[in-house]
């Protein structure tokens, strides 16, 4: 059965007159009959009986009433649904995204999108940056927003700003009198960072090593939350990436420009190659990009892309 043969089937059985029937679908006589005389030879029997006065249902005819009309009422719901769904009055949207990110640049994002797409509902992963990479590959979420990640990664990025690493002291340390600081005087002190395999602990030591430097690490957290937390109580120092820096001063923590060297990486977008985005992952994916993220960050410039 198709839907044009239900829609004709309910509408003789509503007023018992092909006249009338093709008055509402606006079809010609002949055109009518074909549609129904083929519902009826693929259902296997007459639906009506008709001479050249009345048209009358069939035991059968009866029985498809209440079934089509259940049937025209879900096809209509899910057209109705979809259509909803393409021009984002309702919707849905999975994101994962960096800890970092999620509880720093992403509220007042999501706020600038809800306010266009009240009806779109978002769902957020703050997960590490390598799960982010694995649930855009995965296809558990349509959107990540993490670090650039390596080509063999096979994921497309789209670059939204160039971040830096910024220095984190305790309020009452002599470092806080400092506009900035070297990483050689930065690592004097205990350091307290992110476990492994955070991408932020790979990046740092990587880059230090090549240098010929070492992080002395005295305290490690899964948490960016409480590596802001020690540094406030005086357990050490830390380098955080600087969309963090509003964080980290919430959390009692002081932060400076960290340089020789300078270590920073683009954060973006993430999608899948091939897999195209649903109407409510494009709008967002849209205003990720239309906010002006350098904006956002509260500390130490960074530059955008």
């Amino acid at each position: 059965m198709t839907v044009k043969q239900i829609r004709a089937f309910l509408a003789v059985a509503q007023s018992l007159s092909f006249a009338v029937a093709c008055e509402r679908l606006h079809l010609s006589q002949s055109a009518l009959s074909l549609t129904i005389k083929a519902l009826e030879e693929g259902l296997g029997g007459r639906l009506f009986t008709r001479n050249t006065r009345n048209v009358a249902l069939t035991a059968e005819g009866e029985a498809l009433v209440p079934l089509a009309r259940r049937l025209i009422a879900d096809w209509d719901n899910a057209e109705d649904e979809l259509r909803q769904r393409f021009t984002l009055q309702r919707g849905r949207v999975t994101l994962a995204a960096m800890p970092s990110f999620a509880g720093n640049l992403l509220p007042p994002i999501l706020k600038t999108f809800r306010a266009r797409y009240p009806k779109v509902n978002v769902t957020v992963n703050d997960v590490i940056n390598e799960q982010v990479l694995e649930m855009v590959r995965d296809r558990q979420v349509e959107l990540g927003v993490a670090f650039e990640p390596t080509t063999s990664s096979s994921l497309a990025f789209t670059p939204l700003y160039m971040d830096r690493f910024i220095a984190v002291v305790p309020l009452d340390s002599p470092l806080a009198q400092l506009d900035d600081i070297a990483w050689q005087t930065l690592l004097q002190q205990p350091f307290i960072t992110l476990q492994r395999p955070s991408t932020v602990r790979v990046m740092l030591e990587e880059h230090l090593q090549a240098r010929g430097m070492k992080l002395p690490v005295e305290f490690e957290s899964h948490q960016l939350a409480t590596v802001g937390r020690m540094v406030a109580s005086g357990l050490g120092v830390s380098a955080v990436p600087a969309l963090c820096a509003g964080q980290m001063r919430e959390l009692g923590a002081h932060c400076l420009t960290l340089h020789d060297p300078v270590i920073e990486r683009a954060i973006g977008v993430l999608t899948k190659p091939g897999v195209e985005l649903s109407a409510a992952a494009q709008a967002l994916f849209d205003v990720l990009r239309e906010e002006n993220l350098a904006q956002r960050i509260s500390g130490p410039k960074h530059q955008p892309l």
